[in-house]
């Protein structure tokens, strides 16, 4: 994959479509190797490897940071927790991994309940959908999820006085993410999972069609 004709806006969507429950990289390989970028082509490129690659260690960090400026205000953890919650729901593979999860639970204690969360139907037009299938959970629309741990979240910041504090802590995760990812020369594992994520976006595209 030529990751320096990739766009940020093509990130972002291979970002949200990711499966993000992989494991992250060993810490050996998270800090073995760096180098200076050659050129702002090679940095751009590099840029955008490492931060698909090493997306669930970014996020790890980020959120340690977020955990070290929390600790001497708890309520703005919780707050930290429901904003997360609201972007990862975003993220179509935590949104099916989650719904499947509380359906899972739901469905051992209330089968009747259960069936209530189930989807509403697409309909089919020739053996294929008429419209593309949007995320639920639990029965209702993405979205609904959203809005509601956004409202939740928002009230808990207002509450607890930690927006300040947040917003320095995402600014360092940021800064230490965004100089690892620069300094951080991709290794041949790197360079085979964008080449995976490519096969895998092709024939996704073919069986579309």
């Amino acid at each position: 994959m030529d990751w320096g004709n990739v766009t940020a806006e093509d990130l972002v969507e291979a970002l949200r479509e990711v499966d993000w429950s992989s494991p992250p990289r060993p810490l050996p390989e998270f800090f073995s190797r760096f180098t200076f970028p050659r050129s702002y082509a090679k940095w751009n490129s590099r840029l955008k490897c490492n931060l698909y690659y090493y997306r669930t260690n970014y996020f790890i960090m980020i959120i340690f940071i977020l955990g070290m400026g929390f600790l001497r205000k708890p309520l703005a953890i919780v707050a930290a927790l429901t904003t997360a919650l609201s972007i990862a729901f975003l993220n179509d593979s935590f949104a099916g991994t989650f719904n499947e999860k509380v359906t899972r639970t739901v469905r051992q204690i209330s089968p009747h309940l259960a069936a209530k969360m189930r989807p509403p139907l697409t309909p089919v037009i020739r053996g294929r959908p008429s419209t593309r299938r949007a995320m639920h959970i639990c029965g209702r629309p993405r979205w609904v999820f959203v809005l509601l741990f956004s409202a939740v979240s928002f009230f808990l910041w207002f509450v607890s006085c930690g927006l300040l504090t947040v917003l320095w802590a995402i600014a360092i995760g940021l800064l230490a993410t965004l100089i690892h990812a620069s300094f951080r020369t991709p290794n041949l594992k790197a360079r085979l999972n964008t080449f995976r994520e490519e096969f895998r976006a092709v024939w996704r595209n073919y069986s579309e069609l």
